[in-house]
């Protein structure tokens, strides 16, 4: 491949990769023999263009660290055989699966980038082929010989978004995903236009896979009237380690006793408890309501604007590094690999 542009499209399931059977009318993946077929434009790509499918396929309901970990070895396994990567994916968890992704694959020069479609890619209106050709192209896009994206992003309906500030808002709308907290490191028109200055520099380090997640975690979304044996339920869950608490607005919570004691029994048990907003856009300001004030006594982090899907994998990654309570304190509120604004 020396001298010639190289991909490597990783197919791991979702409704891109479908097309319709023409006997029976149901739905089954693509051979990728046949890819040229709906794809004809593909031929003229000045690229070699290689394909490797998950066994089995996963819809993305079913994702998990363990399929994280086989994906990213995927990738480590063929990082240097290849210019960039395209990861074509089921929509529902992308962004959970992106956010793992950024995060275990520390030194990443080369881009990873995350597409699917709502419709599959064998109907005649689908956006598939619009986001597939998208993505490749983004994925081998360079400029003196360097990528001009070496990070994971999702492409999708004509954007590129930094994987680990994206969350799924819409599941009817070809516009399925915003980054309400970071800008769009490409818009797709007559030319790709590419925000330069929002997109990670390359450092030219070799590539380091990080395989150990922890999935000792929980989310604790509160809403109005929530019990008392529901919190206590999700913080006395047992090997707990860490709660994402999904709190309202700028990161507030209630004030009633028994629901600080809760969390403060949690947090003298060593238990990690990081205050994300339920809002898609926008930041937790830790103090700045008497209602957050008492969760910064009581040893709560603050978690800036942070996605949840991001948050989920930042602790998973964390947790399976092994840090010390302490060291994962500090390193939830700094940004590893740009997935929040501190």
């Amino acid at each position: 491949m020396i001298g010639q542009t190289s991909l490597l499209v990783i197919y791991t399931g979702g409704t891109i990769g479908m097309v319709q059977d023409p006997k029976t009318g149901s739905l089954k993946p693509l051979s990728f023999e046949n890819l040229y077929k709906y794809l004809p434009v593909l031929e003229n790509f000045n690229c070699q263009i290689d394909f490797h499918t998950f066994n089995p396929l996963l819809d993305s309901s079913n994702m998990n660290p363990s399929f994280y970990v086989k994906l990213a070895t995927e990738i480590e396994e063929n990082y240097e055989n290849y210019d960039g990567f395209v990861v074509m994916h089921g929509s529902d968890t992308m962004a959970y699966t992106a956010s793992a992704l950024s995060f275990m694959l520390e030194n990443l020069n080369k881009p990873v980038i995350f597409t699917g479609s709502q419709l599959p890619i064998g109907m005649v209106r689908t956006d598939g082929r619009e986001n597939f050709i998208n993505a490749i192209e983004i994925a081998i896009a360079k400029e003196v010989d360097t990528p001009i994206v070496p990070e994971v992003g999702i492409c999708f309906e004509n954007k590129l978004f930094r994987g680990n500030r994206t969350t799924k808002l819409n599941t009817e709308n070809f516009g399925a995903f915003i980054s309400a907290n970071y800008p769009l490191l490409a818009e797709v028109g007559v030319k790709i236009k590419y925000n330069r200055d929002c997109i990670l520099r390359p450092n030219f380090k070799r590539l380091k896979v990080l395989k150990e997640l922890d999935e000792s975690i929980a989310i604790l979304k509160l809403f109005p009237g929530i019990s008392k044996c529901a919190v206590e339920a999700i913080l006395n869950t047992c090997g707990l380690k860490a709660v994402i608490l999904e709190t309202f607005g700028a990161g507030n919570a209630p004030t009633l006793p028994w629901f600080l004691d809760a969390l403060k029994e949690a947090a003298d048990r060593d238990v990690i408890i990081l205050n994300v907003t339920q809002c898609k856009g926008g930041t937790v300001e830790m103090g700045k309501y008497e209602t957050s004030a008492e969760l910064s006594k009581i040893g709560v982090i603050g978690g800036y604007d942070i996605t949840t899907e991001s948050a989920v994998t930042k602790l998973m990654y964390l947790l399976g590094c092994r840090f010390s309570t302490q060291a994962v304190k500090q390193l939830l509120q700094t940004s590893l690999r740009g997935e929040m604004t501190v």
